[in-house]
């Protein structure tokens, strides 16, 4: 597996994080921005409902201390490579994508002059964050539709190419809560190098590096079908429930991390402190 190279953190986030409490995650993600100082740009992209969407995320952002946020929408290809927000996210310390369609984002954005901006200030340390549609979108190998199912089953899981800046992953968001354990299995089993990451809502994964923590109040599933020494998947038809055996399973909750180069999970006195 080629892990994940970039230099700015990733804070991907599995859906309804606190926006109205003590909004610890969407706290540690303006941290990392800069705190009152950051340059947030919040891009509504995925949703349907880009206005209100934005507003909200406008007021938490705000509320929280920052002052220098602004939402921009997308809803054509062409418009993600105008200058507008080509300039924005130049100037940003930090782009969050809210929540909606992963493929919308994949779709408008996806080979545009902006997908180009954001990894090359990714990769000079610009902070990343996303929940849900957002947070799905971030791994290379993107889960687009599936049904919710306890079991892995051929054809119950719709999977694309997703924006890569979380490489050697397939993200799920709302992982517990909506009982995505079987759309996430039949994925990796289609894609054993790649690790499958389930993400509870209120939760977030905190990647720097080849590292990332768990921060949040719920449990990101972890699983590794790479060493599996039985996987059927080929010889399966449509519908046919999916074997697999031998495979590595970890849940990991706040205060654990996992290194995604070894493929190993880490306690808390093995992992680095997030700057």
């Amino acid at each position: 597996m080629k892990a994940s190279r970039t230099v700015g953190p990733l804070v991907i986030i599995g859906g309804a994080e606190d926006r109205k409490d003590k909004c610890g995650i969407l706290r540690e993600f303006i941290r990392l921005a800069g705190g009152s100082k950051a340059r947030i740009v919040i891009m509504t992209v995925a949703s349907e409902y880009p206005e209100e969407v934005g507003a909200d995320y406008l007021e938490v952002v705000r509320r929280l201390g920052v002052k220098n946020v602004q939402a921009i929408d997308i809803r054509q290809h062409e418009q993600a490579s105008s200058q507008e927000l080509v300039d924005a996210i130049e100037k940003a310390t930090a782009v969050f994508f809210t929540g909606g369609d992963q493929q919308r984002i994949t779709h408008l954005v996806g080979g545009s002059r902006a997908d180009q901006v954001l990894h090359r200030r990714h990769e000079q340390g610009l902070v990343l964050g996303g929940t849900s549609a957002g947070a799905a979108m971030m791994s290379s190998t993107m889960i687009v539709d599936g049904l919710s199912e306890p079991t892995p089953r051929v054809g119950n899981v719709k999977i694309g190419p997703g924006m890569e800046f979380m490489r050697g992953t397939i993200i799920d968001q709302h992982f517990g809560q909506r009982g995505r354990y079987g759309r996430l299995l039949s994925a990796v089993a289609q894609y054993p190098h790649q690790l499958g990451i389930g993400i509870d809502e209120d939760t977030a994964l905190l990647v720097q590096g080849d590292i990332f923590h768990v921060i949040g109040c719920g449990a990101v599933t972890v699983v590794d079908a790479g060493a599996a020494t039985y996987n059927n998947v080929l010889q399966c038809r449509s519908g046919e429930h999916v074997a697999l055996c031998d495979i590595r399973l970890h849940v990991l909750t706040a205060g654990l991390g996992f290194n995604l180069t070894e493929r190993m999970p880490l306690h808390m006195e093995h992992l680095p402190k997030t700057k």
